[in-house]
This record gives structure tokens, sequence and C-alpha cells, in this order.
């Protein structure tokens, strides 16, 4: 006996590869989805962890910067109370000045030259004179230039052929003005000699005119 499948098997069949298509479509859609889910919360999570790390880098300059301002006062507190010490060491020394200058002048003045006037103006002194030749008047130049620890760069303002007034025979003489600076003892520090501090130089500088004396 023949059988005939009066039913409509080809629109069955049309239906059944559009269900499949549309539940292929939709696993396709979610498993694109899950795929940006995840890509999208790896890529959060890598950009959370590099957000920390800038975060810490900005924190770490931050206490930095701190520190470099920090170093740049103490930097200024300790060059203020080194100027300060040194203004106190020059005061301290300086009260000396005055007998280690009149020494110092005795000992490098040559004979033939007399000394009239002696103002100092801080570390200047200006000293006016009378010597009995240009000669006299260049060897004290070259003694206070180059012999004396305590005296330095002199400077020849006039020199000048004058009679004395007091002479009763005209006698003529060099009438001279100089100036000579006074060094301090720290100027003769060695800079070469890092374990020598300024105390020690002043000590040693003040304890040599002491001993000449």
């Amino acid at each position: 006996m023949i059988r005939i499948n009066l039913l409509p098997h080809r629109e069955a069949k049309r239906k059944q590869k559009q269900a499949a298509f549309y539940a292929m479509l939709a696993l396709g859609g979610i498993i694109g989805v899950v795929v940006v889910l995840v890509v999208g919360g790896y890529n959060a999570t890598r950009i959370s962890v590099q957000n920390q790390r800038n975060q810490l880098l900005q924190n770490a300059n931050n206490d930095l910067d701190k520190k470099i301002k920090e170093i740049a006062n103490l930097k200024q507190e300790i060059e203020s109370l080194q100027a300060r010490q040194q203004a106190v060491e020059d005061l301290q020394g300086d009260r000396n000045q005055p007998v280690y200058l009149l020494d110092e002048l005795v000992k490098q003045t040559p004979d033939g030259v007399y000394l009239k006037t002696i103002k100092q103006e801080g570390q200047k002194v200006m000293m006016d004179g009378y010597a009995q030749s240009q000669e006299r008047v260049a060897e004290l130049l070259r003694n206070l230039s180059n012999n004396s620890p305590w005296l330095e760069r002199p400077d020849l303002s006039e020199v000048k052929a004058v009679v004395l007034t007091s002479s009763k025979v005209g006698k003529k003489v060099v009438e001279f003005t100089l100036s000579v600076n006074i060094k301090r003892p720290r100027e003769e520090e060695d800079p070469a000699k890092p374990g020598k501090g300024a105390k020690g130089a002043r000590s040693a500088a003040a304890a040599k005119p002491g001993a000449q004396a």
C-alpha cells in the first residue's frame, strides 16, 4: 500500500532551519557579549592597577618635593648660622687687629721712612709719611706685599718731593700716601686641607703673632 504524506513538510523544514539560525545567532550574540565583558573587565583591571601605580609614583614625587624643600630650607639655615658664626669670629679676631697692625708696621717699615698718620677703615689702612728717597718707599711696598703675614695688596696713591717745613736748611724728602689691606686669619686658611676648620686656622694664626711678639 502506498502512503502519501500530504503535510507541508517543506514548510516545516524551513521553519526548523530558521529556528536553528536564530538559535545560532542568539548564541553568537551571547558569546560576543561575554567576550566583550571579559575583555572589558580585564582592561578595566589593568587600568585600575596602572592608575594605582601612577598614584604611588605621584605620592613619591610629592614626598621628594617636600624633602627637597626641607633640604633647601635647611641649607639656608645652615648658611645663615655659618654667616653669623663667621661674623662673631671676625669680631673676635678684629679686637686684636690694632696690636697686630702696629707690630707689623714697626717690623716692615725700613729705616729712613717716617709714618705721619695712620687711619683704618674696616680692613683698609691709609698711611701718610715721609721717606728719605723713593727707593725707601719702594722697599716699604715690597715689605708690605711679600714679608707681612697680616698685610697685603699695598697701593701707592701719591708720592712727591717736598721740603720739610721744620728744616732750616730746606731739606727735601719724599712725601707719600699709600693704603694696605689687613688680612683676616680665615683668609689664610688653605682650602686644600679640608680637615682644617676656620676656628683652627684662626687659633693658629692668632698664636703666630703672639709668638713673634
